[in-house]
């Protein structure tokens, strides 16, 4: 005789049975967001039109360093994550595999490439 309900062995198994963790990173990438990007627009909007050497004074400075730095690797990150289930949702077959894998390398070569220049400049 069994004692577990069929609703109790199906609770938190999704269709790819990891939903809820790509959720709950979502939210919490969306509202890390929230902060860094308005600090990012404001970094990075009073140094446009300025000379080279101001900038890179700018981005020198801890802070505006690490949140360009944060901005950079959360919204990247949150991108992934982002693409990643619109692919796993609408595609099939060798072409969702084919553009997750094309997709994960982007966003990666994308986000070295961004922390490597601010840690380039604030070095």
């Amino acid at each position: 005789m069994r004692f577990i309900t069929d609703r109790k062995r199906a609770v938190g198994l999704g269709a790819a049975h990891a939903g809820t963790e790509h959720h709950w990173y979502m939210i919490v990438s969306s509202v890390a967001l929230i902060g860094l990007i308005p600090l990012f627009v404001i970094i990075f909007g009073s140094t446009l039109g300025k000379p080279y050497e101001e900038v890179v004074a700018t981005f020198s400075r801890p802070f505006p360093a690490v949140v360009t730095l944060l901005t950079i690797w959360v919204g990247l990150m949150h991108f992934r994550h982002g693409a990643q289930m619109m692919i796993e949702d609408y595609a099939r077959g060798v072409t969702r595999k084919i553009l997750l894998i094309a997709m994960i390398c982007i966003s990666y070569t994308a986000m070295a490439a961004g922390l490597y220049a601010i840690v380039r400049i604030a070095i």
